[in-house]
């Protein structure tokens, strides 16, 4: 018999709801029309709310990547990528379409060039065996605005990974 914490989140017994303080996402999947999707991110619950439609959540203080891309007869009319920062309770946060009740948004990049740019990014990063929800916050704000001002951003690496890792063990 399989153990429950094995199972898939979608197969899991639900309870009432997220556990409290959860950042809740509301992604579809309408093949070629609208295709909202998590690139990265830890997920803690899941809902299906039915055919094409799921909510997923994340506990504060976790990142994630949230892609929003959406077409009509005549092309794409909606290409994003977000990369936000789950907030704690009490904490200021922005707002964004789908996302309840918000987070921090450490980069925000629209157009199918740059978000294909930020996705390329992210699988070098996953190349070196850096899981994208533990890079440095900083470096996803640097994504941001090198990609914003039309910049190469720099590229992160494992020593760079290694002095946040230890920032982040002196900052708790």
């Amino acid at each position: 018999m399989t153990q429950p914490s094995s199972l898939p989140l979608s197969m899991r017994a639900t309870v009432a709801g997220p556990p409290p303080f959860t950042t809740l996402v509301e992604l579809t999947w309408r093949e070629k029309r609208i295709e909202y999707w998590i690139r990265f991110g830890r997920q803690t619950y899941e809902q299906v709310l039915d055919r094409h439609r799921r909510l997923v959540g994340f506990r504060p203080g976790s990142t994630f990547a949230f892609v929003r891309w959406a077409a009509n007869d005549y092309g794409t009319v909606l290409s994003r990528i977000d990369i936000v920062r789950t907030i704690n309770r009490g904490e200021p946060f922005q707002t964004l379409p789908f996302v309840r009740p918000g987070g921090d948004i450490l980069l925000k990049v629209e157009g199918w060039p740059k978000v294909a740019r930020v996705l390329e990014i992210i699988d070098a990063i996953e190349a070196l065996g850096i899981d994208a929800c533990d890079v440095a916050t900083d470096h996803w704000r640097h994504v941001s605005h090198r990609i914003a001002a039309g910049a190469e951003p720099r590229d992160y690496d494992v020593d760079r990974h290694a002095a946040w890792l230890k920032r982040r063990q002196v900052e708790q």
